[in-house]
């Protein structure tokens, strides 16, 4: 069983920078790929990245290459989403996500556990 919460969501104009973190609790967590994901009002769940158990493998999103970063911290049970360059276009909710295999993948359905999401809105 792995819990998770987000932080580090707000408002930041466009240009900007934010860093989202996700603190997982759970014995799982380092044998554990992680995703982030992302859903704006009226659109479906969007994968914008992903890292897998030792964070040797990452995988990201056409539309956030580039300007996202993904990092996680196996002793501190925490994944990291750096945003810069945000667009207005990047605001959504932004969701961390963990599923038991180790490699990552952008498949959200694939994912067993969710965190209850943070709000990114980038203004114009």
């Amino acid at each position: 069983q792995v819990q998770l919460v987000e932080s580090g969501g707000g408002l930041v104009q466009a240009g900007g920078s934010l860093r989202l973190s996700c603190a997982a609790s759970g014995r799982t967590f380092s044998s554990s790929a992680m995703g982030w994901f992302r859903q704006a009002p009226g659109k479906e769940r969007q994968f914008v990245s992903a890292i897998s158990d030792n964070g040797g493998s990452t995988s990201y999103a056409d539309s956030v290459k580039g300007r996202f970063s993904i990092s996680r911290d196996n002793a501190k049970n925490t994944v990291a989403l750096q945003m810069n360059s945000l667009k207005p276009e990047d605001t959504a909710v932004y969701y961390c996500a963990a599923r038991a295999p180790y490699y990552p993948t952008r498949d959200p359905g694939a994912y067993d556990y969710w965190g209850q999401g943070t709000q990114v809105t980038v203004s114009s």
